[in-house]
């Protein structure tokens, strides 16, 4: 389970439980990045979520940073941009 909560227009808590074991991020999305991956078609809690099952499908929820900017991943992952606007 992943569940994203806002704390303002670009900062958020994500959530992510699995097999009774849940783990918190941090996570801050700009409205420049936002856009530039969506378009605007999907809210920015959406894309996080999106964004995690992406990760978790590539490494375990202990691996992911406890604090990042979502532009981050793209340099972990040069697939995930591409992705992601799928």
């Amino acid at each position: 389970m992943i569940e994203v909560k806002r704390k303002n227009q670009q900062e958020f808590t994500v959530k992510v439980e699995k097999e009774g074991v849940s783990k918190e991020y941090d996570v801050s999305l700009d409205d420049e990045y936002w856009q530039d991956l969506t378009g605007g078609k999907i809210d920015k809690e959406k894309l996080i979520k999106k964004s995690f099952e992406f990760l978790l499908e590539r490494e375990p929820k202990e691996s992911i940073l406890p604090r990042f900017n979502l532009r981050i991943i793209n340099q972990y992952f040069p697939e995930f941009k591409e992705e992601i606007k799928k």
